[in-house]
């Protein structure tokens, strides 16, 4: 027993000291701010009190996954598992799942709920950085190409018939980047662009609900309709610009408080902080996510191997698909899509699956540490 704890002790002090606590740091940043602009909320459901037990969960999570060893995940079958295991989850949605806001997305039991499609964009960066690990050279080879957005259409379309619009995008999009950062063709790419062209041409005239054409017209026109589809648009652009330099205080965002701003907890958190912070803090808040990205894109590069580098860079798109989207969504840049934001948005499942992600980062950081390490001894 006593030589269990002192090996975890070690593992412990080895972690703390190859832990990026700048990395870390930005993230509960960001993780605070959310929970001040919740905190000023009012209502029945204590947004503030719950989200804070979450906060408390993913930091545990995080620190826990920074101790292991990550290097299994290279194996074949370990991530052909996960992957089996995500399509099943998303498949068993349809049976047993619970709707919210009309998207049967979500598993409930008792007073817990879980949304499987948060790990599932993990899983899917799992994958491809594997699947384009191995096959980096010949990445301009279409087939490669075709077969890795296969796996990606996969989890797309089983989250697109929920319906869940706005996940599907992300899911979309964590392909799309990582195929970029693979080193795809110009040729390729225009091929990928046409094709994209088609399917949305497509999607707009045999899948897509009237609801989520709504969303759409309303983008491109948020005035024709303010108090129909385009509401949700319109109250979020109110928010974020009566905000203007200063903001009006914190537990003064009118929008928000008033409940005009719908979801202000989760799809529009970003419209109900600019409203009480202003253009000063949401340049903070861009500042914080800006140190993310840097820490994230400069740990890839240091990475043990392919698979590293290229989980590493997954994880940058995946944030910053939700980042983009998510802020173009609240000041009408982009179609409401109900879309979070990393750290921010109110929610456990997507802020567990965000710290887990951070705590990859660092296991993956610490044995490459060790890798160099060795490297210095045979060099001896």
């Amino acid at each position: 027993m006593l030589g269990y704890l002192t090996a975890f002790s070690r593992r412990a002090i080895d972690t703390a000291w190859s832990f990026d606590w700048i990395l870390f740091g930005a993230a509960l940043a960001i993780s605070l701010a959310g929970l001040i602009t919740m905190n000023s909320f009012t209502g029945e459901d204590r947004f503030f009190e719950k989200q804070i037990v979450w906060i408390g969960v993913s930091l545990g999570a995080c620190f826990l996954v920074s101790m292991i060893d990550l290097r299994f995940l290279r194996r074949t079958g370990v991530v052909v598992a996960l992957y089996v295991l995500t399509v099943a989850s998303l498949a068993l949605l349809f049976v047993v799942g619970s709707t919210f806001q009309g998207a049967e997305s979500w598993f409930s039991i008792g007073g817990f709920s879980f949304q499987p499609v948060e790990p599932a964009k993990l899983v899917l960066v799992i994958l491809l950085a594997k699947y384009f690990a191995r096959r980096h050279i010949e990445i301009a080879n279409i087939r490669h190409i075709l077969l890795s957005g296969f796996y990606a259409f996969v989890l797309f379309a089983l989250v697109f018939l929920q319906p869940d619009f706005g996940s599907a995008l992300i899911l979309g999009a964590i392909w799309l980047g990582m195929v970029l950062v693979s080193g795809i063709s110009k040729k390729h790419l225009i091929a990928l662009i046409l094709i994209a062209v088609v399917t949305v041409i497509g999607m707009w005239s045999f899948a897509l609900q009237d609801y989520q054409k709504s969303r759409i017209t309303s983008f491109l026109d948020p005035f024709a309709d303010i108090q129909g589809t385009g509401y949700n648009a319109y109250q979020s652009m109110v928010a974020v610009g009566s905000g203007e330099l200063m903001g009006k205080g914190v537990g003064y965002g009118t929008q928000s408080k008033l409940e005009f701003l719908p979801e202000f907890q989760t799809d529009f958190i970003f419209a109900a902080f600019s409203e009480e912070w202003g253009f000063v803090g949401v340049i903070v808040l861009f500042s914080l996510f800006g140190v993310l990205f840097w820490r994230i894109l400069s740990a890839s590069l240091q990475g043990a191997s392919n698979f590293e580098m290229l989980f590493m860079l997954g994880i940058a798109v995946y944030f910053m698909a939700h980042v983009i989207i998510h802020t173009g969504m609240n000041i009408g840049l982009l179609p409401v899509t109900g879309t979070t934001i990393p750290f921010m948005s109110y929610g456990g499942t997507h802020l567990l699956t965000e710290f887990v992600a951070l705590g990859m980062i660092m296991a993956m950081r610490r044995y490459r540490r060790e890798v160099q390490m060795e490297g210095v001894e045979l060099e001896v």
